[in-house]
């Protein structure tokens, strides 16, 4: 069987038993900001486990994309060395949440496995937990695989193997492992081989099964669950491994065409799994470029850029390690992209984001490759230079060395480790990590990045909180922005903690029956707005919202202003009407400024964030080069078109697959349950979207285009206005530019000439204000013998003009000292202007004197007096400093500096 047939295969296997099939997650775990990326199954039913969300079915199936690159489950630096492990695989896994457990969990394990995909019996071996550390053997795991296993291939291992926490805290469970015997003919160090235990590849594990039957309280203490769950996980890579009965995941169809690729682009070849491979080394890198590229061509689909922080960083990390095994292999161009199509065509019948993202995919690697190659460019003499230094002193290179290459050049530290090897030098990795942790928290906190995450919310009890977490989320805004007669369910103080009542004049939050208001998602602002007591005279004002917890019900900040608010008292809660409104024409126009960037820019544009307020929007996008004033005039263009053609918005909620199938776009960071609400705007525009919009475009009035900018590499951003405050903007600017006339006497269409005109006299005036000042202070030198006198002294035989000069900038001081420099024919010049309340110091020396003193060091010497620093060639020196005030006891000073300087060199 291939793999695409497996996959389908454990799918329907579930689905024919009751099974619902889920569509995989993003690998952006949106709700949870602990962890990186997805890496198991369970992770989209996380808050489903933990009772905070229901559902409307109790058995699930899925195939779910996974990354493990972070945290314990890291295998980075396993991935080409070995043939077991990636970053990127699938994990086929069935759930049940309170439904069945053991006895069914294990039958359909095996009856799959034996069955349906007819693997021998012979060869499975099962283990469960043998009990350990005051927690029970599983004897009931055990007795449900007698029916199946004799009892010598039914193995009993410890909390290491067999028992699976999702936490400190909280659901946990033992667990049963299949394990599949894949034959003596394969290597083995040990004599005789340890079986499951043994570190070989004769026994692979390919299925686990996690009971979910405990929770584990905050004193360590296991409680049984009300409702068991279970919660299994099998990479396909792995069994399909074993159904094709290939050496190893890389030998199976899901890299066989990645390698040909890569074979075809590098001309290397793969010999495969051997004792005796003369060829490892190639084989490695083959590897790794597979992997990566799979885990690269995923992660961009699912939103994520290349950058220098957090998941982006760990993405740029896949990928020049990927770029670095390429030139292993003797590339001397790009070519990662080219292998985005073979991902593609390979898996994205099963994974449309692949298929739809093609083009940004692509566009996006090849960016990063080419960026990687002028870092290299830029880094590798720098490189050289600290190799060179450590090789001479007979040294490792630096933390501090190997930091400054990484942080400036962008030298990657396996890069710079695989370069050291063949000098036959090393890194002091600890002392890079040191500086590399320093410069984080100097971007956390320049940044603001390490502000406290909200305080989660206190309960009353336990049975409060259950009872609050399960309640569906009744959000009526979508038809209204009034809802009368809603019951206050719960308030909870500042502090977040539980009451039973708030007070006037305090703030808090509030859990409502029903409610209009809008929570921020999707980049669309939180509605504002009111509450009102039915029963009394409680007021309060809707300052935002939030939720209890990720996904779940809503929750009204407010401000009490007249009478307490209780529990179980019937409120009036209104959406502030201006403000919806304003917000709802800008959400409408984000939809059709993404499909106009879609049709001018090309179809690799993809949203990478957006804001969506009253008063202004903001689209971040996928694009390589800034958008020109041309296309920015077009893409306006389209948009007001569509304004104007007045066309309705129709939502309609559809299953998410299906939605999705059918062409409409997913936005990325948003979760998407298993229905969603698709937005069209005529045949223009077709996206999933739970935000507010217009009944029909001609609402928005107009669209006009603030500004274009790049705010990351591959990320544009178009900030805009519609509706009135568009209206506003045109009319301050046209205000603004009347007055500009007015003061210029000179009408709209000659008002570019007019200024042209008055900036090419301000050169000129400025010019010859200069060539005067200029000339004022040769007069001085040349009509007036007096001070001639006192500015041209003589040290021994050598001519010195000491100067102070008022207003002159750099070039004209610069100007006038070579002027001076040519009358003296031999000799120095010392010059030192007060200009815009900062000193200039000039020093000039005639080629003759050079032997005997240079520009440079005088500067040097003379520049501390004014706080400043400088230097420059033997015949010309300058400096710069702030303290004016020394101006005069620098002149003082320099003929001691310079007579002192030459006697030093006689």
């Amino acid at each position: 069987m291939l793999s695409a047939e497996l996959r389908t295969s454990f799918l329907s296997y579930f689905k024919d038993r009751g099974h619902h099939v889920v569509a995989s997650a993003s690998l952006v775990p949106t709700d949870d900001p602990t962890l990186l990326f997805t890496n198991a199954g369970m992770n989209q039913f996380k808050d489903v486990f933990l009772g905070r969300e229901q559902r409307d079915y109790v058995r699930a199936v899925s195939s779910q994309k996974c990354m493990r690159v972070s945290g314990k489950h890291n295998d980075l630096e396993n991935v080409g060395p070995s043939l077991r492990h990636q970053t990127f695989f699938e994990m086929l896994g069935n759930f049940s949440f309170g439904d069945y457990f053991k006895e069914d969990a294990i039958r359909f394990a095996w009856e799959l496995l034996t069955e349906e995909w007819k693997l021998p019996k012979e060869r499975l071996v099962a283990t469960v937990f043998k009990g350990e550390a005051g927690i029970p053997r599983d004897n009931e795991a055990y007795r449900e695989w007698e029916r199946y296993l004799p009892t010598d291939r039914i193995c009993e291992l410890g909390l290491d193997e067999n028992f699976w926490s999702m936490g400190n805290i909280g659901p946990c469970g033992r667990c049963s492992e299949v394990h599949y015997f894949r034959g003596e003919h394969l290597p083995c160090a040990q004599s005789p081989c340890l079986g499951i235990s043994c570190n070989c590849d004769r026994y692979i594990e390919i299925w686990n099964n996690v009971f979910m039957e405990f929770n584990r309280d905050q004193n360590q203490v296991l409680s049984p669950l009300p409702a068991p769950s279970i919660d299994t996980g099998m990479g396909l890579d792995r069994i399909t491994a074993v159904i094709q009965d290939a050496p190893s995941n890389y030998d199976t169809d899901l890299f066989r065409p990645l390698l040909k690729a890569i074979s075809d682009i590098s001309s290397a070849s793969y010999s495969g799994f051997s004792e005796n491979n003369p060829d490892q080394a190639v084989d490695i890198s083959m590897r790794v470029i597979a992997d990566h590229i799979r885990a690269t061509t995923f992660l961009i689909a699912d939103g994520v850029m290349p950058s220098n922080e957090w998941r982006g960083y760990v993405l740029r990390k896949i990928m020049r390690r990927a770029i670095r095994h390429g030139k292993h292999l003797g590339t001397t161009s790009p070519f990662l992209h080219h292998l985005v199509d073979v991902v593609v065509e390979n898996m994205g019948d099963a994974y449309l984001e692949l298929s739809q993202n093609r083009d940004s995919i692509v566009e996006i690697v090849k960016s990063e490759e080419t960026r990687f190659d002028a870092v290299l460019t830029d880094g590798l003499p720098k490189l050289e230079k600290v190799l060179s230094a450590a090789s001479t002193e007979r040294r490792p290179i630096s933390g501090d060395e190997a930091f400054r290459l990484y942080d400036t050049f962008g030298l990657p530290l396996d890069y710079l480790e695989d370069i050291a090897g063949e000098h036959s030098l090393t890194i002091d990795k600890v002392g890079f990590e040191t500086a590399l942790e320093a410069q984080r928290k100097r971007a956390r906190s320049k940044q603001n990045f390490d502000k406290a995450m909200p305080k989660a919310f206190q309960f009353t009890s336990q049975g409060t909180q259950q009872t609050l977490n399960k309640l569906n989320d009744q959000f009526e805004g979508y038809n209204s922005i009034q809802t009368t007669g809603t019951t206050i369910l719960a308030l909870f103080d500042e502090q977040r903690k539980q009451k039973a009542e708030l007070k006037p004049g305090t703030s808090g939050y509030i859990v409502l029956e029903r409610t209009p208001f809008y929570v921020e998602s999707g980049g669309q602002v939180s509605d504002e707005g009111s509450l009102s007591s039915e029963q009394g005279d409680g007021n309060a004002l809707v300052t935002s919202m939030t939720r209890l917890h990720a996904g779940g019900p809503r929750v009204h900040a407010v401000k009490i202003e007249k009478d307490a608010l209780r529990e179980q008292e019937l409120v009036t809660a209104k959406v502030d009407k201006s403000r919806r409104n304003a917000t709802r024409l800008n959400h409408t126009a984000t939809h059709l400024l993404h499909a106009g960037l879609r049709q001018v820019l090309g179809t690799h544009v993809k949203q990478a964030g957006s804001l969506v307020a009253p008063d202004r929007l903001r689209f971040d996008f996928v694009h390589f080069a800034p958008v020109t004033q041309e296309q920015l005039n077009l893409i306006e263009h389209i948009v007001n078109e569509h304004i104007r053609s007045d066309s309705s918005i129709l939502t309609k909620t559809r299953p998410t697959q299906e939605a999705i199938t059918s062409g409409a776009t997913a936005l990325f960071g948003e979760k998407y349950g298993d229905t969603v609400r698709v937005v069209s705007i005529s045949d223009f525009s077709t996206e999933l979207c739970g935000g507010t919009h217009c009944q029909a475009t001609g609402e928005i009035g107009t669209f006009l285009v603030l500004q274009e900018s790049g705010v990351a590499a591959g990320i544009r951003r178009i900030e805009a206005l519609t509706g009135k405050t568009s209206v506003d903007y045109v009319q301050q600017r046209r205000s603004t530019l009347q007055q500009i006339l007015d003061t210029l006497e000179t009408s709209e269409s000659y008002a570019a000439k007019t200024v042209t005109r008055l900036q090419s006299d301000l050169k000129a005036l400025s010019r010859e204000v200069d060539t005067l000042k200029i000339k004022a202070a040769m007069g001085s030198y040349e009509g007036d013998t007096k001070q001639s006198k006192e500015t041209i002294t003589k040290i021994n035989d050598v001519e010195l003009m000491v100067k102070k000069v008022k207003g002159l900038e750099k070039s004209s001081l610069r100007e006038l000292a070579d002027s001076l420099n040519n009358q003296l024919k031999s000799g120095i010049v010392v010059l030192a202007s007060d200009t815009n309340n900062k000193v200039l110091l000039i020093v000039s020396v005639t080629d003759d004197l050079l032997d005997r003193i240079k520009a440079g060091t005088i500067v040097k010497a003379l520049a501390p007096i004014i706080g400043g620093t400088g230097g420059g060639k033997a015949s010309f020196a300058e400096a710069g400093g702030r303290q004016t005030s020394k101006i005069d006891e620098l002149i003082a000073a320099s003929r001691d500096v310079i007579a002192q300087l030459l006697t030093s060199d006689e």
